[in-house]
């Protein structure tokens, strides 16, 4: 009788630590899971991010191909002399603001 009630308890032990240890694993799994996502989450950020990136220099690029189209264009050229040297046409009214 005695060997019998300490089976019962073994068993009822192994049980219970099978419990335990399926219950570690689930809680292991759980976390893995939760911390893949987070690190995923990061990566999507990232990609849109360098997403952006890549959008506003596609856009620079595309105004700079068109500065180089039009460079050798006299309008570009009085543009360029009229913003960056303050040079003016001959006989040309200028009006400076001064309430600026």
């Amino acid at each position: 009788m005695e060997r019998n009630t300490q089976m019962i308890k073994v068993l009822k032990s192994k049980k219970f630590l099978k419990k335990i240890l399926l219950l570690a694993v689930i809680i292991y799994i759980t976390y893995l899971f939760i911390s893949q996502q987070r690190i995923l989450d990061s990566y999507r950020l990232a990609e849109r991010h360098y997403t952006e990136q890549a959008e506003a220099k596609s856009i620079h690029r595309d105004s700079l191909a068109t500065t180089r189209a039009n460079i050798d264009s006299i309008e570009y050229i009085e543009q360029m002399a009229r913003e960056k040297l303050d040079m003016f046409l001959p006989n040309e009214r200028v009006y400076v603001n001064v309430t600026r």
